[in-house]
């Protein structure tokens, strides 16, 4: 139960419009636009001049256009998770519920006195849904995350120099979250210190329903920088600043659900039902209650170059560091209980390549591909965020439909080295977690 609190709350801290566990390292959602998506999100070097460079590099806003761009990304998770320990629930398979999550984006660039530009961007760099059965075998740990949360940033770039490009944006962030669980019975105890297991009730027996809602805002920054010393060539970094975000306002609603059992008739019979329900109650474990919690949103890093190999032909290669290290600790602060999760998450790189390859005057195809290690240790792979080391291959295609409005395209396919873990809280890792997903992304941009 206090598992599921500490994960529940921390939902308050990711942000993300619909997204899924399925991008970028731990719970980070990268793809912020079509043309970067189809690139394999590679290009701080020389961001697509669509207006995600506020996302992708601040320095990169256009100087010499209006832009608005409007896009989104549909994200498709398909996974399941396979008992393999020695218990009755061995070769027990739970599978993701089959949806498809929008995570939109929209960016507006507007350039003054020739070599400035400001903009507003609303983007979800971080976020979390997954979507279990409410029968499969990790509900006590979690069977729906539902958490939605809008960066928005306002940003401002200069153009120092033909050769030097700088930027700078505020990230004002705001969280929802929405999160389900279920409690076992088996696992309560008895007046008399015992666990109701010992009076004949059976594991995975579903005594009470979870809900936590709750909302925060919190503000970050962002940085970024381009030198391009010749016209076939350019470096680019950009630094996403990390959030610690205090989730002051999370309340929990609990439903009650009957079982029908009663205690053995030499200990009087008694329903259970009646015997728990006092749990239930103003000040009880699993009574309605406000809870609190501060969380990172861990820091970004990336440095790349582009290289114009033809005069058509560009490739993109950037390294990305994000401080996962920093979630470590989870801190639960409520009204009837406190305690703090170990997490134990660890700093990831990632490695990105791409390529764009201009087609005639009006259009241009692309392909790119990352790989990066995992952020959770084996003991922190849950249902919650069954995330592992990725290999994404992405493809897009971009076009000009008119003088002032073009079209990109992408397509991405996520998959995931089968990865140990559990579904149960205490217990060691019992089953593999087998992960993969589509990505579908589309952006229209107006040049005026």
């Amino acid at each position: 139960m206090y598992r599921f609190l500490g994960i529940c709350l921390l939902g308050v801290m990711l942000s993300v419009v619909g997204a899924s566990t399925v991008s970028a390292q731990g719970f980070g959602v990268y793809e912020q636009g079509a043309c970067m998506t189809g690139r394999g999100g590679a290009g701080v070097a020389d961001p697509c001049p669509d207006g995600s460079g506020m996302f992708f590099n601040p320095a990169a806003l256009s100087m010499d256009a209006k832009v608005m761009t409007l896009g989104s990304v549909l994200i498709g998770p398909r996974g399941d998770f396979t008992d393999t320990s020695s218990t009755s629930m061995k070769g027990t398979v739970s599978t993701l519920n089959n949806h498809w999550y929008p995570v939109p984006n929209i960016y507006v660039s507007m350039p003054f006195a020739n070599r400035y530009a400001v903009g507003v961007g609303v983007m979800a760099p971080y976020g979390l849904t997954t979507d279990w059965p409410e029968d499969s075998q990790g509900r006590y740990l979690g069977y729906k995350s539902v958490v939605q949360g809008v960066y928005i940033q306002p940003t401002f770039a200069a153009k120092v120099n033909d050769k030097f490009s700088v930027g700078f944006g505020i990230d004002a962030t705001y969280l929802n979250v929405e999160l389900r669980q279920r409690v076992d019975l088996a696992t309560q105890k008895l007046p008399n210190g015992l666990p109701f297991s010992a009076v004949g009730v059976p594991m995975y027996t579903d005594f009470a329903d979870v809900q936590l809602k709750g909302h925060t805002w919190s503000v970050g920054y962002h940085l970024g920088m381009i030198v391009k010393p010749h016209e076939r060539f350019a470096i680019g970094a950009r630094y996403l600043g990390g959030q610690s975000v205090d989730a002051n306002d999370g309340k929990i609603d609990t439903t009650q659900i009957m079982t029908g059992l009663k205690l053995p008739p030499q200990l009087g019979g008694a329903s259970i039902d009646a015997l728990v329900a006092p749990q239930f109650a103003s000040g009880g474990t699993l009574s309605d209650q406000s809870a609190t919690t501060t969380l990172p949103l861990p820091a970004q890093f990336v440095l790349g170059v582009m290289v114009k190999a033809a005069p058509t032909v560009k490739l993109f290669f950037d390294y990305q560091w994000t401080n996962w290290k920093k979630f470590d600790v989870l801190p639960i602060n409520g009204q009837y209980l406190k305690t703090e999760i170990v997490e134990n998450y660890r700093n990831v790189s990632g490695f990105r390549m791409g390529t764009e390859i201009g087609v005639g005057a009006k259009s241009a195809l692309r392909a790119g591909f990352n790989v990066h290690g995992p952020a959770a240790p084996d003991e922190s792979v849950t249902p919650n965020l069954p995330e592992g080391s990725r290999r994404e291959f992405m493809l897009g295609f971009g076009s000009h439909l008119s003088k002032s409005l073009s079209l990109d395209l992408s397509y991405m396919y996520l998959g995931q080295p089968d990865r140990a873990g559990r579904t149960y809280a205490g217990t060691v890792n019992n089953g593999t977690y087998s992960f993969m997903a589509h990505l579908l992304g589309a952006s229209m941009t107006l040049r005026f």
